[in-house]
């Protein structure tokens, strides 16, 4: 069972020992988001695909979780997450283990984007590559030989906090995004977009991706949103491949994956060459990206724990 845990969504997916999705559920977050109440959710939705599927109950083997927020993987303990209410140090893989009674693990939900593209999406079969997420929030799960970095205090990847000429340069208070989500994140680029249009309030209420729509009919006023945010995508990406030698970037998210947000990137990283090109793909797998990775995680724990 993979589980991804959303600010606003639950999903979960049912998979064989081969992967292959048998079963979907999904339920909303936005008014029962501590872990207990999230916790009877995930219940539920594992009581209803295993009954849809004509399962019993025992044949559940492993699951995992993804989590928006800083997760200590090695225990278990998502540590703290800004878009869940009362998620400070909450031992979920226990608490998956004693309501489920079979192994289970956690990590973050971009690191498990980024294994569910390594095992079935873009970057198949690649060792050496950064998932970058673009939404609401900025996060990068990153591969090097192999292997998913989480860095000792579990913050690899959180790129949003990266200074960048173009993008806010005073320190973020606690609890804030990062200089570099507060430019290119969902609201960023929202609020750029107000204050660029000076116009009607349903226009000015425009997100990203209506922006960049706008920009690709020649919205001059658009296109210097769209510019903007590519430039700081493509300083990010550049600043990342320089440090990394990744040879992929794949973007995900709902502005992430957004064509003309890549296309205006891509032709600000042809000026940067120098030490090595950045390659910019789209995720295959999309939202779904979460949900695969969280399955090859429940794969990987249900097939260690056998041999142990």
């Amino acid at each position: 069972m993979g589980v991804d845990i959303g600010g606003s969504n639950l999903r979960l997916a049912l998979a064989d020992r081969h992967g292959t999705i048998i079963g979907r559920w999904r339920t909303s977050t936005n008014e029962t988001s501590s872990p207990e109440q999230v916790l009877q959710q995930i219940a539920q939705g594992v009581h209803d695909l295993l009954r849809k599927a004509s399962l019993p109950r025992t044949a559940l083997s492993a699951i995992a979780a993804g989590v928006p927020g800083v997760t200590d993987a090695e225990r278990g303990v998502v540590i703290v997450t800004s878009y869940l209410k009362g998620w400070s140090h909450v031992s979920l893989q226990q608490l998956l283990e004693s309501a489920f009674h079979v192994p289970a693990a956690i990590d973050n939900d971009v690191r498990l984007a980024a294994l569910g593209e390594h095992w079935m999406g873009a970057a198949r079969g690649i060792d050496d590559f950064v998932f970058l997420a673009i939404g609401t929030g900025i996060g990068a799960g990153i591969f090097a030989n192999g292997q998913l970095i989480r860095g000792h205090t579990f913050t690899a990847g959180e790129v949003g906090y990266m200074y960048l000429p173009g993008g806010p340069l005073e320190p973020p208070r606690h609890g804030e995004p990062g200089a570099l989500e507060q430019a290119l994140g969902g609201e960023g680029i929202r609020q750029q977009w107000v204050k660029t249009s000076n116009s009607d309030p349903q226009v000015s209420a425009l997100c990203a991706t209506d922006v960049f729509a706008r920009a690709a009919c020649g919205d001059h006023l658009a296109r210097g949103v769209l510019d903007l945010s590519a430039q700081l995508l493509a300083y990010a990406v550049y600043n990342i491949s320089a440090v990394l030698n990744s040879s992929l970037f794949v973007l995900g998210g709902s502005i992430g994956a957004s064509l003309q947000l890549i296309e205006a990137t891509e032709h600000r990283l042809d000026s940067y060459a120098v030490p090595a090109r950045p390659n910019l793909v789209i995720s295959n797998l999309g939202t779904d990206a979460q949900l695969v990775g969280a399955l090859r995680l429940a794969l990987t724990t249900a097939q260690v724990r056998t041999k142990s």
